[in-house]
């Protein structure tokens, strides 16, 4: 089977490789690709490999996955791979066969491909209605989800316990991510600003941008620049200036409206 890994967050799409050869040493990833701009390209390229199955990030470096069936006459199936639940619905109007919540449990990863080797048993293709019934599940599913309240930081010797609720944003700076409390305190975190966006609460916290996850208290003043560019001043301040990424402006705006 020849599959195609479209995320731009490099851990996850090794991890997701690695995934799919547990399931299947014999799986060939032909391409791992970040962005909506080279997968457009790659895709586009009538030397390329045929694709089986496409797995796909929704928010890619550049822009949103969907773009790429704009730009591209991509009719491979698609499972999408993402930590966001508020696309479902649109994902199923396009190639999509399933929908993996990140992070992707194992089980749900072979489940997925079973039911792509069973629709295209069944029908001879994949590209088959979606079953409502199961989108409607694992929206439900999506409701019992428990949202981290706590962080425990090590600095030297010492462990400290920050609740989230005291946290104002998180930031990445030189490859590493730090959390900055309501108070002003500044510290090192183990996790990548894309798991963080998986484990809090997505109406509590936004990444604006691949530097910046914010919390919206910590929002002071939102200030409007020409073709709608917004930059933000947060409390605490920080060191250099913050603004919200193109392709999350819409997303940011719906978010705060909520």
């Amino acid at each position: 089977m020849n599959v195609v890994i479209i995320e731009d967050e490099n851990l996850t799409a090794k991890r997701l490789e690695s995934l799919l050869h547990k399931y299947d040493p014999t799986i060939n990833v032909l391409a791992r690709i970040p962005s909506v701009a080279e997968a457009v390209d790659w895709l586009n390229e009538p030397t390329r490999p045929a694709i089986d199955l496409a797995f796909m990030d929704i928010h890619l470096e550049d822009d949103l996955g969907f773009r790429i069936f704009e730009q591209t006459d991509l009719s491979t199936p698609v499972i999408f791979t993402t930590a966001y639940d508020e696309y479902m619905i649109q994902a199923f109007k396009v190639n999509s066969i399933d929908y993996l919540l990140k992070p992707i449990n194992y089980d749900e990863l072979v489940a997925a491909i079973e039911k792509y080797k069973s629709l295209k048993k069944q029908f001879g293709q994949t590209n088959a209605s979606p079953d409502l019934e199961a989108i409607l599940n694992m929206i439900g599913r999506q409701k019992t989800v428990e949202y981290k309240d706590r962080f425990m930081i090590t600095v030297g010797t010492k462990i400290r316990s920050i609740e989230t609720a005291d946290i104002a944003y998180f930031f990445l700076e030189e490859k590493v991510v730090f959390l900055v409390t309501k108070d002003g305190l500044t510290l090192p975190v183990d996790y990548s600003l894309d798991k963080l966006t998986q484990l809090l609460n997505p109406r509590q916290f936004f990444r604006i941008s691949r530097q910046f996850l914010v919390s919206l208290p910590a929002i002071q003043t939102i200030h409007t620049f020409s073709a709608g560019k917004l930059k933000l001043d947060l409390v605490p301040k920080t060191k250099q200036e913050v603004f919200v990424s193109g392709d999350r402006m819409t997303e940011f705006k719906e978010w705060l409206g909520k």
